[in-house]
C-alpha cells in the first residue's frame, strides 16, 4: 500500500514537470479577461431581470 502511493506521488511529480506553465503576465491577462466577462454577464443579466420583474410587474397589476 505505502509503495503503492510513493510510485503514484513519484509518476504525479514526473507529470507536473511536464505541464507548462503560464507565465506571470499570462496568468494576469487571463485573470483580468475572466474578471470583465464575469462583469458584464452580471450586468447584462441583472438589466434582463429588472426588465423582465418590470413586465410581470405590470402584468399582474392589470
Amino acid at each position: 500500500m505505502v509503495t503503492k502511493a510513493i510510485q503514484f506521488l513519484s509518476e504525479v511529480r514526473s507529470e507536473v514537470k511536464k505541464v507548462t506553465w503560464p507565465t506571470k503576465k499570462e496568468a494576469i491577462g487571463g485573470t483580468v479577461v475572466v474578471l470583465v466577462v464575469v462583469f458584464i454577464m452580471a450586468l447584462f443579466l441583472g438589466l434582463v431581470d429588472m426588465l423582465l420583474s418590470k413586465i410581470i410587474g405590470v402584468i399582474f397589476s392589470a
